[in-house]
């Protein structure tokens, strides 16, 4: 089963010790050795961009983005449709943050119902499935 996965997961594992560190290691070591089958979008990338760099952080997102880029050749473009369907879930769901949105738009149009992230927004969403990083 494909399983997207946030921009939390990255920017943990690549950060200062967190208690979800670990976690998101873990599940990036199982992804890069073939034991988990997973995605991101486009949007990923950008948010790691974004955020790194508004953090004073910008060489480091550059270099996280290049390895996101390499363990992900295949990554999902965001599209006309996926921004269509982000918009209606931020309809439904007044408190989805946009990014969360555009990510399951994604998901949901690419047939994709589970999600590695720390972020409970997801859990709103039906279709979907959200599975935190330790329980991956």
């Amino acid at each position: 089963m494909r399983t997207f996965l946030d921009t939390n997961v990255f920017l943990y594992a690549a950060g200062a010790q967190h208690l979800q560190r670990d976690a998101c290691a873990a599940v990036l070591t199982k992804v890069a050795a073939g034991k988990l089958e997973a995605t991101v979008n486009s949007e990923v990338l950008q948010e790691i961009l974004h955020v790194l760099s508004r953090r004073g952080r910008r060489e480091d997102g550059v270099i996280l983005a290049g390895h996101v880029t390499a363990l992900f050749p295949d990554l999902l473009p965001v599209t006309r449709d996926d921004i269509l369907e982000s918009c209606n879930l931020l309809r439904r769901h007044p408190k989805l943050p946009v990014r969360d949105a555009i990510h399951a738009a994604t998901m949901l149009r690419n047939g994709i119902k589970r999600i590695i992230s720390v972020d409970k927004d997801f859990d709103q969403i039906p279709g979907i499935r959200r599975v935190s990083p330790s329980s991956a």
